[in-house]
């Protein structure tokens, strides 16, 4: 049930609006409104909000500030690859491109204060301005002045314009060494399994009932619940697999009541997509050819899963594997595997007591990115200059989740790794690049 919104200031109408386009999360928009105060009130220099990805956090904020007609900047923290062109977006949305004009070639803070202040007396409001920062984290590897001179704007500006900090982290992890002021903190949680159920099911088919839509998303979020409780990643989901759940209903063969005959239908298809949950690579229609493929084709690589293989750069695939050898093989048997004059090396007859048990039984290992790399160089079928090309690609494994970062964010020096993939699918795709990896395992000497 959609909760009411209500602050003085405000139109009634364009708070019900607001209401209605927020589902699940009118008390954070509430107490947003509360903070801000009507549009001519001082507000509070800074603001800092956090929670998960998709947690709705700039949507709230998007919603607010048009639906309010608010004078607002939004900053991604990602695109503004330096200060300038974050003072450059804020001076040109607020004062125009002339006042943008007046920053010098690569303007400092103080540059930036001056021609702000310049242009409030030049053109002033009575409301406040918000500047809102997506993705802050970034700010962290900026200048040391620049997130301590934003947490104050109000006060070096001399304006009353207040700046909305968005992050996926918690305070504690931006909090300066040297101190700086306190912003207010809000945080959004994840949605919980009945408040996604409500929001997803608002997506339903114009072809089919409300009610048999939602079954769908009960379903879905039975599935895929307990692996992401990302909002994004489920919408997408349940667009992918829709047209498979309604086959048996375009047959004739059951009713839309008969949730019991539609699950047995779409269960085993949910679960070949569980296994590339965050793995974008396909659309519907390329996903249903897929499927086609694998009731052909037995032996393959089957399902999304032989996609999202061919679809990795080639290099990932052989930094991925090497990844794999280095979680799974003991350090001192590189040697052994890796180079040409390496003599014996036996397994000891009276093994260790940390030795008694298979590696993939134990699990994956941490391993440092050096050995990974010496792997890597060993295993791939051409020269390969060490270039920011394949450590950008380490990164990128890393945000799909097939490695895991298990060294704290601050060792620059050494960082470890996990291979986080399983060896069916390392096998899948060491064929796509004929690799035999099962020679280069230690368990299976």
């Amino acid at each position: 049930m959609t909760e009411t919104l209500r602050h003085p200031g405000y139109d009634e109408e364009k708070l019900q609006r607001i209401a209605e386009l927020l589902p699940c999360r009118e008390v954070q928009a509430g107490l947003l409104l509360s903070l801000m105060g009507q549009p001519e009130h001082l507000c509070y220099p800074s603001v800092f909000i956090y929670g998960h990805r998709a947690s709705g956090k700039s949507h709230v904020l998007n919603i607010l500030m048009e639906q309010l007609e608010l004078p607002h900047v939004m900053v991604s923290c990602v695109e503004c690859l330096s200060v300038a062109l974050l003072f450059e977006q804020v001076l040109q949305s607020f004062f125009g491109a002339d006042a943008a004009s007046l920053l010098p070639r690569g303007p400092s803070l103080s540059d930036f204060v001056r021609i702000y202040r310049q242009q409030c007396s030049e053109s002033p409001t009575y409301q406040t301005r918000y500047i809102i920062m997506e993705k802050a984290e970034m700010l962290r590897d900026t200048e040391a002045n620049l997130l301590p001179a934003l947490l104050r704007l109000q006060e070096l500006v001399e304006d009353n314009v207040t700046v909305i900090f968005l992050s996926e982290i918690v305070w504690d992890k931006f909090r300066p060494n040297t101190g700086c002021f306190e912003p207010l903190l809000l945080h959004f949680p994840d949605y919980s399994k009945g408040e996604l159920q409500q929001i997803l099911s608002k997506d339903k088919h114009p072809s089919y009932s409300a009610e048999f839509y939602s079954s769908y998303v009960n379903i879905l979020l039975g599935v895929f619940y307990s692996v992401c409780r990302d909002l994004k990643e489920l919408r997408h989901l349940a667009a992918l697999n829709f047209s498979k759940f309604c086959e048996p209903l375009e047959e004739g063969k059951v009713k839309e009541s008969d949730t019991h005959k539609l699950w047995r239908h779409i269960e085993p298809h949910l679960k070949k997509a569980m296994q590339t949950v965050y793995l974008r690579e396909v659309s519907s229609h390329q996903w249903e050819q897929m499927q086609e493929m694998d009731n052909k084709d037995v032996g393959a690589v089957r399902g999304l899963s032989a996609h999202t293989h061919v679809e990795l750069p080639y290099y990932s695939k052989f930094l991925l594997i090497a990844a794999y050898l280095a979680s799974y093989n003991p350090a001192r048997t590189d040697k052994r595997f890796f180079l040409k004059h390496h003599g014996k090396i036996k397994k000891p007859n009276i093994l260790k007591k940390n030795e008694k048990t298979s590696n993939h039984l134990l699990g994956p290992k941490p391993f440092p990115l050096d050995r990974m790399l010496a792997i890597f160089y060993s295993v791939v079928d051409s020269r390969v200059a060490p270039t920011a090309s394949i450590f950008s690609q380490i990164s990128s494994l890393v945000t799909l989740q097939l490695l895991n970062q298990v060294s704290h964010d601050d060792q620059l020096d050494a960082p470890k790794y996990k291979c986080a993939v399983s060896m069916d699918f390392i096998c899948a795709i060491s064929r796509t690049v004929n690799f035999d990896i099962v020679k280069y395992l230690y368990d299976f000497l």
